[in-house]
């Protein structure tokens, strides 16, 4: 049988990739790669022969190890986990020993110094400089023991921070709570309720089976009045994976231990410079400051917010004070007081088939493209679905897949991943692919409608934000291409899709009853925009505090208790005092799940906040579906990728440098 992998295909064959292949493919395509970045040879110093070569070299690899990547994360069975941890460290040896080729170092060099190199257009200039420094910066300049030793550091990263994220899916997946009395449940909303006995029935149970999945933890914390079920739900959640059989705690130790010395063995003071060095914040002490500056701003505001709800909370009768498992229960009820809105009311009025469509039709009338299904498209499970992606002129530009139902053995979060670039000049059929996977609430009954609440609403326009910055990319090259920026630019275009979930006029195209089609009603809209800002301090300060985590993990020595320092980091930015066994570090994957990922960068979702509220003004001042600052955004922030300095692009959409302030008042916390 022919092995998938071999060779990149659109669509992609999905259904006929095997754990058996991953092996097999990623050993021919290890050769057929490192063939090609044989060719580069400091004699042959022309573009084509240098970095045209290395931008190609790895394509057929990457696609190889994304779509066996995804896979892993999204069915996660365990032979697809054994051949994909089997690859892996093999794989993360090749791409580290790339930009540790001292002939491949001394032809971009060599190239560096001819007359092409200075002709260059302004792209490719761009990407031999961050390439020529990326070598640089990754130990091309290392002796032969310093080269080593890097190779063995990212090789073992890539093996440890796997296993930290397999062991975070596990222990959640080994948590649940079976309960007999539907009593326990008061409060929660019915479709939760339903869903939990559903669960329990599946596997043979009697009663009401809870676990730590989104869709139910959520609205457990939020909406369930026995205070002992939330107590017991919160701190299993806050320790999962660091005790027991998925015990991330050495994990977490060795993994900042090699990062720190692999930031010293590259001459950076620590793990946070290495990773800013080319980004918008440029250092560790920069994202640090930008953060304290955004800290200090609001903490006024976070200290009189939970000066209110605690008030609130006394005066309807709290009987002690409140607890970490307390605030969301409390803030909801405040919220309901303050704004008569009940989030739950919503959720009739956002079936995802509507959601969807209704997406679709805001990415029509900013960016002029069409979406449509794709049932001829294999997928991976029942719950994926796949989706063309048209142009003005009819033609197909790309593609993307959805998979949103939580299952046990998937992932938990939300993300976006790039499949496969179509640079323009090759074959039409080489579309861009993406993925979008999610674990949204499913729908209560086989055949029944998904109903969502808002927080998921934005988490689809988020993810899709991405998407659409790998689908629209007209980057001609492809280490340029789609989502290839830095962090701290690549959450501008997910985050501002969030702010359509908020516009009237966006909203009246997708919020509508499933069962009568009638739209929200105006009351309850208004309501629904001024709880917008309920608790905003509370909101971002809760981000700013795992920032302040993860730069400070990544600018001092390591703790010897790493838990205990991330846990007195965290209750500085908590509205209530943390139990002793707060451990919520040990499933933090952003900075742990992979080698990189988001580590010393987590600042970057407050970063592009900033510039997301200052661009979403360009939209407001012209109406929120005007198609010409669509096209303007589309062409300017989503289609160079990597092609141009993200800073210049920010400063050319705006015409002028980005400004707090904008986050600040869009969050209503100015002044």
């Amino acid at each position: 049988m022919e092995n998938p992998l071999l060779e990149v295909k659109t669509p992609i064959p999905f259904d006929a990739v095997r754990a058996e292949h991953v092996a097999p493919a990623t050993d021919a395509l290890l050769e057929r790669s490192q063939a090609a970045l044989d060719a580069i040879r400091p004699e042959n110093a022309t573009y084509d022969a240098t970095l045209g070569l290395l931008d190609d070299a790895t394509a057929g690899l990457d696609y190889a190890l994304g779509v066996a990547s995804h896979l892993e994360s999204v069915l996660g069975t365990p032979e697809l986990r054994e051949a994909y941890n089997a690859v892996l460290p093999k794989a993360s040896a090749f791409y580290t020993k790339i930009v540790l080729s001292a002939p491949i170092y001394e032809a971009l060099r060599a190239f560096s110094q001819t007359p092409e190199a200075t002709g260059l257009p302004p792209n490719r200039k761009r990407f031999l400089d961050k390439t020529l420094d990326d070598f640089r910066r990754n130990g091309a300049e290392l002796d032969a023991a310093g080269k080593a030793r890097l190779e063995a550091i990212d090789a073992e990263l890539s093996e440890i921070t796997l296993k930290f994220s397999q062991n975070v899916v596990d222990a959640t997946a080994a948590f649940e709570l079976v309960l007999a009395d539907k009593e326990r449940l008061e409060g929660l909303p019915e479709g939760v309720v339903e869903a939990a006995a559903r669960s329990a029935e599946e596997r043979g149970k009697k009663g009401y089976r809870l676990t730590l999945q989104a869709p139910c933890y959520g609205p457990v914390m939020t909406f369930a009045h026995d205070r002992t079920l939330r107590e017991e739900l919160y701190k299993a959640n806050v320790t999962r994976a660091a005790g027991g059989p998925f015990d991330n705690r050495a994990i977490i130790e060795r993994i900042l231990d090699l990062r720190a010395e692999k930031a010293a063995l590259l001459g950076f003071s620590h793990f946070a410079d290495l990773v800013t060095a080319d980004r918008m914040a440029k250092s560790g002490e920069g994202a640090k400051a930008f953060v304290e500056k955004l800290r200090a701003a609001i903490a006024p505001a976070f200290e009189r917010e939970n000066r209110e709800l605690a008030e609130f909370a006394k005066k309807e009768g709290a009987g002690a004070p409140l607890a970490a498992w307390d605030t969301a229960y409390w803030a909801e009820r405040m919220r309901r007081a303050l704004y008569d809105f009940d989030e739950e009311t919503l959720r009739p009025y956002f079936p995802l088939d509507a959601v969807q469509k209704g997406l679709f039709a805001v990415v029509r009338a900013l960016y002029g493209v069409e979406i449509e299904p794709d049932a001829d498209a294999a997928v991976w499970h029942e719950d994926a679905r796949a989706y063309r992606v048209l142009g003005a002129d009819g033609g197909q530009i790309g593609a993307f897949y959805m998979d949103l139902f939580p299952r046990e053995t998937k992932r938990d979060g939300a993300w976006m991943g790039g499949m496969v670039d179509r640079l323009p000049g090759t074959p039409r059929e080489k579309q861009n692919v993406a993925v979008v996977v999610a674990n949204v609430t499913p729908p209560r009954k086989p055949g029944g409608p998904a109903l969502l609440n808002h927080r998921e609403v934005e988490t689809l326009f988020h993810e899709a934000g991405h998407m659409l910055h790998q689908i629209l990319s007209e980057a001609t090259v492809r280490s340029q291409a789609g989502t290839r920026v830095v962090s701290d630019f690549v959450e501008l275009p997910s985050m501002i899709m969030e702010n359509w979930c908020w516009e009237r006029d966006a909203l009246d195209l997708f919020a509508r009853h499933h069962e009568t089609g009638e739209p929200i009603p105006d009351d309850v809209k208004d309501r629904m925009l001024r709880a917008r800002t309920f608790r905003a301090a509370n909101a971002l300060m809760r981000q700013l505090g795992f920032s302040t985590v993860d730069l400070t993990l990544h600018t001092e020595r390591r703790p010897t208790d790493v838990f205990a320092a991330a846990r007195e980091i965290f209750s500085r930015f908590s509205p209530t005092e943390l139990p002793d066994t707060y451990a919520m570090v040990a499933s933090f994957s952003h900075l742990f799940g992979s080698p990189y990922g988001y580590a010393a960068g987590y600042y970057s979702y407050q970063w592009a906040e900033m510039l997301q509220a200052d661009a979403f003004g360009r939209f407001r001042e012209r109406g929120v579906l005007d198609r010409d600052v669509g096209q303007e955004f589309r062409a300017v922030i989503l289609a160079p990728g990597d092609g141009e300095d993200p800073g210049e692009l920010v400063r050319r959409f705006l015409g002028r440098d980005p400004d707090e302030r904008a986050l600040l008042a869009r969050l209503g916390l100015e002044g």
